[in-house]
């Protein structure tokens, strides 16, 4: 009998050990994808989209440049992509109004990246309100009305950039997929990068001149997308047309 209680205190010793560092390694497990996701909401709050339910969303990013855009919106011609979503920021859009006519008139849809590259976690509430509203105006006196999403330019931000976005009738869109284009890997790694897209993934691309690989990857990128089925969709559409998803922000 005395075996017995000895036998089943191991035992219970032993669960003990095993429960606890499974709760440690599951926490921890919870906690690294915690760090690495992509988007987030304030609880019971404004969101930030970076993920819908069908479909993709090629999105470019435009903040500085002369050359790449055209070449880009030259592919998207050529492999007769209907719809992409571009972000761009105020002051590149101010400079260079023929761009921003040409991607209206070519169906695509238009986002702002604010006015300047500026880290929205990094400077004051009221200075990240200044900096969309100066791209409101910008984009106003281009004639390019209904914007209602909004990038943070260095893709960075917190929960007052999404109350005050939210403030001023703008969704803020992330990304699920991060091309690296901006980084030059070389048009194969970008491929790679997309090639990973899945029904619901919002791609981040660039269109400035950093991103001098893009253009030659893109024909490839979007002929990937198209094997496996997907229809690529502008970001509006796909908010419209699922329920969008939506990580929390502490």
């Amino acid at each position: 009998m005395n075996f017995f209680y000895v036998l089943n205190g191991k035992r219970v010793k032993q669960m003990i050990i095993i429960m606890t560092a499974a709760f440690f390694t599951a926490w921890i497990f919870y906690f690294q994808n915690l760090i690495h996701m992509p988007a987030f909401s304030v609880k019971d709050g404004p969101k930030a989209i970076y993920k819908g339910e069908k479909n993709v969303a090629l999105t470019f990013n435009i903040g500085w440049g002369d050359e790449k855009a055209e070449p880009i919106l030259d592919v998207l011609k050529k492999e007769n992509v209907k719809a992409a979503t571009f972000f761009l920021s105020g002051a590149w859009a101010e400079s260079h109004p023929d761009i921003v006519e040409r991607i209206v008139k070519e169906g695509y849809e238009i986002g702002m990246l604010g006015y300047e590259y500026k880290d929205y976690t990094e400077i004051e509430p009221e200075k990240v309100r200044q900096d969309i509203a100066k791209a409101q105006t910008a984009f106003g006196k281009l004639n390019v009305k209904n914007i209602k999403l909004l990038r943070a330019p260095t893709g960075h931000f917190d929960q007052n950039t999404l109350k005050i976005a939210e403030g001023l009738g703008y969704t803020v869109v992330h990304w699920s997929i991060d091309s690296k284009d901006w980084t030059n890997p070389g048009s194969e790694v970008i491929i790679k990068n997309t090639g990973k897209a899945k029904k619901g993934d919002i791609i981040l691309l660039h269109a400035s001149d950093s991103a001098k690989q893009t253009a030659a990857a893109l024909p490839d990128v979007v002929k990937n997308i198209n094997n496996k089925g997907h229809k690529l969709v502008s970001v509006s559409e796909m908010i419209a047309n699922a329920d969008a998803k939506t990580n929390e922000i502490k």
